[in-house]
């Protein structure tokens, strides 16, 4: 693997490692983060089509990539009920776990990536590593009572959450499509998507997306985020990194995501919490060094 691939392995963390940050900052209710995301994408989506003049995908190829889009809408939007449920600390390291094992086992077993038996064990151990580190930068002195049902019921919704997540993912491997060609049907099944969900939103009385200052300011934060999904899938595909690699080396955007939520939202942490979130920052930068190596 050659060092410009790796860089461009790691340019999602980049996106994506802000955009929590950004609609952290912002604001609003899931459906007004969700909102805000998918039509910044979209529209970020749009100018990148103009400006690379590709082409309009039709049938399989259009499909697939809607697809892939569509499913991270869902699939986000069953993580924010899980952040109702159980709480964002205990939800994210459950959610990032279950994306890694999911995503990785597709590309591994699905698409034959990590041929070897011994970069299967070498990818398997960076993978545990990776969840262990996640797991240390969510750790907190604060014990919270919930309740064993919630728990349950989060647990249930970032599991079926993981199905989208790798369906986002994995679509757009099922085709032989340009990574510019495929962002735009991709940013416009989230944009179909989030809005199908604004509108079943809508039947709450309380909730009103479109009429939300934060919907508006969080499609800035959707910019953040399309500049990661269009990396991701230039990075994820077997020419470059390939699912399973490309995929473990965005996760590193816990990095950003961390210290950002730190030093920039302001979320207190004890010296012993501290300790931790080092600890396993720095696992996750061994394990996505190794990784990109394989």
């Amino acid at each position: 693997m050659n060092v410009v691939n790796i860089l461009i392995g790691l340019m999602p963390m980049i996106g994506w490692g802000v955009f929590p940050i950004m609609t952290g900052k912002f604001g609003g209710k899931p459906v007004n983060q969700i909102i805000g995301a998918t039509y910044g994408t979209l529209l970020s989506a749009i100018v990148v089509a103009v400006v690379m003049q590709t082409p309009l995908l039709t049938g399989k190829n259009f499909l697939f990539t809607f697809l892939s889009g569509a499913c991270w809408s869902i699939a986000q939007s069953l993580v924010f009920y899980a952040f109702g449920e159980m709480g964002v600390s205990k939800t994210m390291p459950v959610s990032t776990g279950f994306q890694l094992i999911g995503t990785s086992l597709w590309g591994v077993i699905v698409l034959g990536e990590w041929p070897s038996v011994m970069a299967k064990l070498i990818g398997f151990f960076s993978i545990v590593l990776i969840i262990i580190g996640v797991y240390l930068t969510t750790y907190s002195e604060k014990k919270i009572a919930e309740s064993e049902s919630s728990v349950v019921k989060g647990i249930s919704l970032v599991l079926i959450a993981t199905i989208g997540y790798v369906g986002y993912s994995a679509f757009p491997q099922a085709v032989s499509v340009d990574s510019f060609q495929a962002f735009l049907p991709q940013a416009l099944g989230m944009a179909v998507a989030s809005t199908i969900f604004a509108f079943i939103t809508k039947s709450n009385r309380q909730a009103k997306p479109y009429r939300s200052k934060s919907t508006y300011l969080n499609i800035i934060s959707g910019i953040f985020f399309a500049f990661a999904a269009l990396t991701y899938l230039i990075s994820s595909r077997k020419d470059v990194n390939g699912l399973a690699t490309g995929f473990t080396l965005s996760q590193m955007n816990v990095i950003i995501g961390t210290l950002g939520g730190i030093y920039i939202l302001h979320e207190s942490k004890t010296h012993k919490e501290m300790i931790m979130v080092i600890s396993g920052l720095v696992l996750v930068v061994v394990a996505g060094i190794i990784t990109a190596f394989i």
